[in-house]
């Protein structure tokens, strides 16, 4: 079936449809990984955002069991060069096509992802329309003129749990039993649509987890009695969820505190600072980061729209890693309390393990506390 893909400065692409049949909205962006497509299609971050992928060949190895990020996709669109009808994979349980149509996502293929990649990269990030209703130009440019910005909208809730539960289990490796929680210490997670595998190698440092919803107060989460507090991904802009802001302004000094991508945005709020849009944002497995203190360079996964300004929160904290694209902050450890943040993603899930070793430092500085 036809489908039509528009973006808000006119630019028209026709392919074919794949997934659901239907119309959707969302902040077109792309992604430059080659392979874990289940892995971003499972991320809450992509909430209100239609993903393009770059590399050209997509649903090669179907979709499996064990590689969700989340119960649900949450994005609005998936934009490919070529889907696979044909997968071929030990661990696969069903097409990419089928899983996309069971969980309602529109997506489109047979289109020229590289000339939709150079006008994102070169113009920014904007709304697009994926159709397979409604080919009209005129027509499409409406509905987008009709359906607001992403800045200043509040995400968060649409992707964040309901009310707190345990998580229990640790990373799946093959021919391995998946390990449990050895509960050496207690962690309480701000679940602002966070990743399992971020919850995973958690429980693999020696947590004992119980993840809250982005909208309980930092008195709920005290409650807890937490030896420290998580704060997690997730989608959208970081000002547009200042209830989450205003409780973990409540918690800095009280608790050991680690913040991942948002969370490392909402920490730079709480603390004073202020967050800008990136003109196309980091969207990756192979973001080049360089480590301050040692001078090594990560290779690591992104996922953000937004960024902190280091000036803003320079007299609180002290950088700890630098994007070598634009040398935006992706670390920040703060110079008097136990806290410290990462802008990128150290649990991969998809993308490269150089990270890993972030897990190991909040362990430690729990234990130091």
């Amino acid at each position: 079936m036809k489908a039509t893909l528009m973006l808000m400065d006119g630019t028209i692409f026709h392919g074919v449809s794949m997934g659901a049949q239907g119309e959707r909205v969302g902040e077109v962006v792309f992604n430059t990984a080659i392979t874990g497509y289940q892995e971003i299609l499972t991320d809450p971050s992509y909430r209100g955002q239609i993903v393009t992928m770059t590399y050209p060949h997509i649903g090669n190895t179907g979709v499996n069991f064990e590689d969700n990020e989340a119960g649900t996709p949450f994005l609005a669109g998936f934009v490919v060069r070529e889907y696979c009808p044909h997968p071929s994979n030990w661990r696969k349980r069903k097409h990419l096509h089928d899983f996309l149509s069971e969980h309602d996502i529109v997506g489109i293929h047979e289109i020229d992802t590289r000339k939709l990649t150079r006008n994102l990269r070169e113009t920014g990030a904007k709304k697009g329309i994926i159709s397979t209703l409604d080919h009209e130009p005129q027509s499409l440019l409406n509905k987008l003129r009709q359906y607001p910005d992403i800045e200043g909208l509040d995400l968060v809730k649409e992707v964040t749990c309901s009310e707190p539960y345990d998580w229990e289990q640790g990373s799946w490796r093959w021919n391995r039993p998946v390990t449990k929680s050895e509960g050496r210490f207690r962690v309480a997670a701000y679940d602002c649509g966070i990743k399992e595998n971020i919850l995973r190698l958690l429980v693999d440092s020696g947590a004992k987890v119980r993840v809250f919803p982005a909208f309980a107060s930092s008195g709920e989460v005290l409650d807890y009695d937490p030896d420290g507090i998580f704060l997690s991904n997730g989608p959208g802009d970081p000002e547009g969820v200042p209830y989450v802001i205003q409780n973990v302004r409540n918690l800095i000094g009280k608790k050991p505190i680690f913040g991942i991508c948002l969370g490392h945005q909402i920490l730079g709020l709480a603390l004073g600072g202020r967050t800008y849009k990136l003109v196309f944002g980091h969207h990756g497995a192979n973001h080049p980061v360089r480590r301050l203190d040692t001078g090594q360079v990560e290779i690591t996964a992104q996922n953000h729209n937004f960024a902190v300004d280091p000036e803003s929160v320079a007299s609180e904290c002290r950088v700890t890693h630098i994007n070598l694209n634009d040398q935006t902050v992706e670390g920040m450890i703060h110079k008097k309390y136990p806290v410290f943040s990462i802008q990128y993603h150290p649990e991969a899930s998809p993308g490269p393990h150089d990270s890993r070793y972030l897990f190991d430092r909040f362990r430690r500085l729990i234990q130091e506390q």
